[in-house]
């Protein structure tokens, strides 16, 4: 993996169909040029933070969007987005929760830590599909970033 290519997408993501599925939508609308998928939350926090084998990234690289699944193996999705909103450096990176919880306090607590969105994984492949490309192109064309 070159991990000093620019990334639009950090999509972390321990479910490999999941992920295939999210990749497979984002490549279907054209919509993402790179796009770095990680298993777990420690690795999302060294992608992150330019740290361990991402050391070689540069903070003046940052994903245009973060697609983030709350229950995450070493890490959860919870803690990560915590370590990121709390960092002034990576604060303003959007977090998208992409979840099959639709628990309240998981809702409540990811807000409450500054989660841009929070999405719901639909059961069927099909809506599932079309919900990511709808965030894929809300996030990377119709939103600025700073």
């Amino acid at each position: 993996m070159d991990t000093d290519a620019v990334v639009d997408i950090l999509l972390v993501e321990d479910n490999p169909c999941d992920a295939e599925l999210i990749i497979r939508a984002l490549r279907k609308q054209n919509i993402a040029n790179s796009i770095t998928v990680v298993e777990d939350g420690a690795q999302a926090l060294d992608f992150v933070f330019c740290r361990g084998d991402f050391s070689n990234r540069s903070f003046d690289a940052p994903p245009k969007v973060i697609l983030l699944d709350l229950k995450l193996p070493k890490v959860d999705g919870l803690e990560v987005l915590r370590q990121i909103k709390s960092d002034e450096r990576t604060r303003s990176i959007p977090a998208v929760i992409v979840t099959s919880s639709e628990e309240d306090p998981d809702i409540k607590t990811a807000y409450a830590l500054g989660v841009n969105s929070y999405v719901v994984k639909p059961i069927g492949a099909e809506d599932f599909v079309k919900a990511v490309s709808r965030l894929g192109l809300y996030w990377l064309l119709v939103n600025r970033h700073p």
